[in-house]
């Protein structure tokens, strides 16, 4: 019996720990320049792919916008609701070969994400055309 209660113990501590240690989960952007969180986005997995999806933005007078500078299907949606990271695979410790789209201008970047290396509450989001790129730090939103 009490064999049975400590393996329980057990794997559950170790599934906590991985997920912990996943990029699987809700995370909060932050505004480089003001140091504040600006929406949370809920990273899910579909189809074998990793995807992230706009779930609030903070700022309640920003909730109605919509992506008015997108293209396609995501053209005048609203932003809070709207995938903008898709086809993200798992590729070693980082997940790339995918999109992200920034709603406020509507340009598609691709995309690679990893978990940081110190500090796995943190998750680095990287968009780049060719050699040009700009990394994102969001944080894990509880």
């Amino acid at each position: 019996m009490k064999k049975r209660i400590i393996y329980s113990i057990l794997l559950l501590c170790a599934g906590l720990n991985l997920q912990a240690q996943s990029v699987l989960g809700k995370w909060k952007t932050v505004n480089e320049e003001t140091g504040k969180s600006t929406s949370i986005i809920e990273i899910f997995e579909a189809d074998g792919e990793l995807h992230g999806k706009v779930v609030r933005i903070l700022k309640e007078e920003d909730r109605d916008r919509v992506c008015s500078k997108c293209e396609g299907e995501m053209k005048n949606k609203p932003i809070e609701g709207l995938v903008v990271m898709t086809g993200l695979e798992k590729s070693g410790d980082e997940y790339s070969g995918g999109v992200v789209t920034d709603p406020k201008t509507g340009k598609v970047y691709k995309c690679k994400i990893w978990l940081d290396e110190d500090n796995p509450q943190k998750l680095n989001v990287r968009g780049y055309i060719s050699l040009f790129y700009r990394t994102q730090t969001w944080l894990r939103a509880e």
